[in-house]
């Protein structure tokens, strides 16, 4: 039985993520993290998307990604983990799936909902308690919208944290207050990507 076409619109934003198999490892030391987003990076050069959010956790990911053209989202993330996953099979050794299913993408239909998905996955260590201060872990987007640290990897600045305010110090500061607030909705949106 073939997959079903994922059905992607133009000039649109989606928030993918995927796990490792069994929930497994996808990240098992620092140089993996650095491997897979230099993979981005080449990868982003091939293809007309743009990435404005990101973190990467030990046993998933998540992107927040602007597509121009439909066919690319797939393209993209099929090269990404591919050669990612030949990465990690030749490190360590291992055989079988490194991701449990196809990663999954959904639509951002509202524009002022990116600054929310944004938040919620640049609280995903915090939430993990991988650490105590979200300004700790290196893996996400977070030092370069609270910092202005570039990294290659945001190729596209998320248009709701340009409206924060009007000076670039500013709008980190209000970046900054935003990310730190708490949402009740976060653990059902956790359990609900079974991501943990």
């Amino acid at each position: 039985m073939s997959r079903r076409q994922r059905l992607v619109f133009e000039r649109s934003y989606y928030h993918v993520f995927t796990r490792g198999n069994d929930r497994k490892r996808i990240f098992r030391k620092e140089a993996d993290y650095q491997v897979f987003l230099s993979i981005i990076r080449k990868y982003l050069e091939k293809f007309q998307i743009s990435i404005t959010n990101y973190c990467l956790m030990p046993n998933h990911l998540h992107l927040l990604i602007f597509i121009e053209t439909g066919g690319e989202l797939s393209k993209f993330m099929k090269a990404v983990l591919q050669v990612y996953a030949n990465y990690h099979r030749k490190e360590y050794g291992s055989t079988g799936f490194l991701y449990q299913n196809r990663f999954k993408s959904l639509l951002i239909k509202e524009e002022s909902y990116l600054i929310e998905c944004a938040r919620y996955i640049e609280r995903n260590p915090l939430r993990a308690k991988l650490v105590s201060d979200i300004f700790a872990w290196p893996w996400s987007s977070l030092s370069y919208y609270a910092k202005g640290i570039k990294d290659g990897i945001i190729t596209k600045v998320n248009p709701i944290f340009e409206a924060l305010a009007d000076t670039p110090v500013e709008r980190r500061e209000a970046y900054i207050k935003y990310v730190l607030q708490e949402r009740a909705y976060e653990q059902i949106l956790d359990k609900e990507f079974d991501i943990k």
